[in-house]
This record gives C-alpha cells, sequence and structure tokens, in this order.
C-alpha cells in the first residue's frame, strides 16, 4: 500500500481521520545531561473519538458509569419538578 498525499487536505479532514481511526502514542524519554540520566518521562496516549474507543473496547466502564450518573441526575431532576 502506498501512502498517497492529498494536496487540498483541511485541517477538518485531519480532525475527522483522527476522531475515526484514532491515534497511539507511545514514547519512553530520557533526558541526560554529560551521560547521566535526570529525567525519564513515559507517555502513552490514544485520541480518537468515543465511538472509535468503545468499538475497540477502551473505557467501555468509564463511559457505562458516566451515562448511569446522567440517568440517575435526569430522574431525580424530572421526580423534583
Amino acid at each position: 500500500m502506498e501512502p498517497i498525499r492529498d494536496k487540498h487536505a483541511t485541517l477538518v479532514d485531519l480532525l475527522d481521520r483522527l476522531l475515526n481511526k484514532g491515534l497511539v502514542i507511545n514514547a519512553d524519554i530520557i533526558v541526560c545531561v554529560s551521560g547521566i540520566p535526570l529525567i525519564g518521562i513515559k507517555i502513552n496516549a490514544l485520541i480518537a473519538g468515543m465511538e472509535t474507543m468503545l468499538e475497540y473496547g477502551v473505557m467501555e466502564a468509564w463511559d457505562e458509569d458516566l451515562r448511569a450518573r446522567e440517568m440517575e441526575q435526569i430522574s431525580h431532576e424530572s421526580a423534583n419538578k
């Protein structure tokens, strides 16, 4: 598969692809001075739309918990009216 460069792509196209397909970043960075390691940084990030994350099984428990709290709040507000 050959990469294709689209010279007319916009920021909206990039965001659409990012949210639909997702992006995974895993990085280990060590900052050294004179050969002495001073700082270690470990980065694990997943950027995608919620539908994409749920499709791949990421953050399911969080989504269910959030939806349950919202439904509880809605039912509580409607009971108080």
